[in-house]
């Protein structure tokens, strides 16, 4: 399994159990009803920063790999080249 989908789990089961511990609270529905607001931001706000640098690290080892294909496509060409001369 992924880490990416252990995160996702364990943040989702997160958020699950506190909206269940927050709904079975003796609170005023007002009240009961901003903190999931209050809460659902911050856990979305956290969600879209990791995935953004799940996203930002998946795309420095995309750039490794791409430059690491290229000079290897180029160290060829050169000894193929020299390898007619």
């Amino acid at each position: 399994m992924s880490t990416a989908k252990v995160l996702l789990g364990v943040v989702a089961g997160a958020a699950v159990g506190a909206l269940l511990g927050v709904l079975f609270a003796p609170a005023k529905g007002a009240a009961t009803r901003r903190f999931i607001l209050r809460k659902t931001e911050k856990e979305a706000e956290d969600l879209k920063e990791k995935f953004n640098e799940f996203i930002d690290n998946l795309s420095e080892k995309f750039s490794k790999i791409k430059n690491d294909v290229e000079e290897a496509a180029e160290e060829a060409v050169e000894e193929t080249l020299n390898s007619k001369v």
